[in-house]
């Protein structure tokens, strides 16, 4: 039975794709998050700009 655990440990270790696909997944969570606070912080400066440029 634990040799069977160990095994499948092996296996999840040897394959690098789930990592590739979760190193995205972390980096895709942190530019939203990123976005979403500037977004917070500058929206009222932003649409003063952009409110000041129409004619």
């Amino acid at each position: 039975m634990i040799n069977t655990i160990i095994a499948a440990a092996s296996r999840a270790i040897a394959d690098r794709k789930g990592v590739t696909a979760a190193e995205y997944a972390v980096l895709a969570t942190g530019i939203v998050v990123a976005v979403g606070l500037a977004a917070t912080s500058f929206g009222a400066r932003i649409s003063a700009v952009f409110a000041g440029l129409t004619l």
